[in-house]
């Protein structure tokens, strides 16, 4: 019989519930995902069988289980006939209280939490597989959360929307965009349990190596400029200015910058060199095209990387850069303001 095939699906290889599991589940769920998680960091299966001690018959059904069910298929199910410990008439208000989790003065919850606090609140006794179970049967799943912002005004949005689509169709307008954005060195994102489908978002805080980058970008020409630096400030905003127009050579004869509304944008005594400044909407940087692009720099050079010190950062900053600059059509593929109205 042909051994069975471990298959990685991200949305059921969740290494931390698997982690997590092992040190809060039973004895033989610990078991069973040790040896998922050995499997999936590259372990032989004979290597896996003899450290565990367990036969090749039971690492064979515990792959199969993982594959058809992901984490919950290696938890030890309750014997059958055994009643149920969270009952049908508990299961709504529950799922009410994991969706909402400020009903408990929460922001959110993790399943080790919610055991507690169901345990204490409820008097339900259950294991923590039971609680993990529980989240899946109502439809949630560990996220990992994205930034976002909470407070936006339609009304202002919908006009800079109009005010920028008439730009853009004035063939003698180039529209450049502005950020700052914050590489960490060792990014480590938590997750919580959210329901399935449903964008999870966190404001997020940087504490750890950290570098910023200063961009800017044109979608109609595909160019990027960008620097790096410490920290933001309107010192370090008017350099980048001044560098900016050393490096740029402009295409047409009207250039507006539009950027957020952080205070060193706005500073009276910045020269501009050309630029025509603009301001988005307060809270909403989704309307910044240019945040793709950091997106597409972190995800492709930044995820899953750890940089030792701020020597190999900058180093990794300045290839990601520079492999932005060297694509102007994916650039303006990426950026494209038409995607915005």
């Amino acid at each position: 019989m042909a051994p069975a095939l471990l298959i990685p699906d991200p949305e059921n290889a969740s290494i931390e519930e698997l982690k997590q599991l092992s040190r809060i589940g039973s004895s033989e769920t610990a078991t069973r995902c040790t040896a998922i998680q050995m499997l999936l960091a590259g372990a032989s299966r004979e290597l896996v069988r003899d450290a565990l001690l367990v036969s090749n018959r039971a690492l064979r059904k515990w792959i199969n289980r993982f594959n058809q069910a992901g984490v919950d298929g290696l938890i030890v199910k309750k014997r059958p006939g055994r009643m149920s410990i969270i009952t049908d008439q508990q299961a709504p208000e529950l799922a009410q209280l994991i969706d909402k989790p400020e009903k408990a003065k929460r922001d959110f919850w993790t399943a080790k939490a919610f055991h507690g606090y169901i345990g204490d609140a409820y008097q339900i006794q259950c294991s923590y597989e039971t609680v993990v179970r529980f989240f899946h049967k109502q439809g949630f799943a560990l996220k990992t959360p994205q930034p976002w912002p909470d407070k936006q005004d339609e009304q202002l949005r919908e006009a800079f929307l109009v005010e920028l689509q008439q730009l853009f169709e004035q063939p003698d307008v180039d529209i450049w965009f502005a950020d700052e954005s914050g590489f960490e060195g060792d990014p480590r994102p938590r997750k919580r349990w959210d329901k399935k489908g449903r964008k999870t978002r966190v404001t997020k805080n940087g504490g750890h190596l950290r570098m910023n980058v200063i961009g800017m970008v044109c979608p109609r020409s595909g160019e990027f400029f960008a620097i790096e630096a410490s920290h933001s400030d309107s010192v370090t905003y008017q350099a980048f200015l001044d560098e900016a127009d050393r490096q740029i050579s402009f295409q047409r004869t009207t250039n507006i910058l539009v950027m957020d509304n952080a205070s060193w944008h706005k500073r009276k005594n910045t020269k501009w060199h050309g630029w025509q400044p603009m301001y988005l909407p307060p809270y909403s940087p989704d309307l910044n095209p240019i945040e793709r692009i950091w997106l597409t720099m972190k995800a492709r050079w930044f995820n899953n990387h750890i940089c030792k010190n701020e020597e190999k950062l900058l180093e990794r900053l300045d290839q990601a850069i520079l492999d932005v600059i060297d694509n102007p059509d994916a650039i303006k593929q990426t950026t494209a303001i038409g995607t915005l109205f």
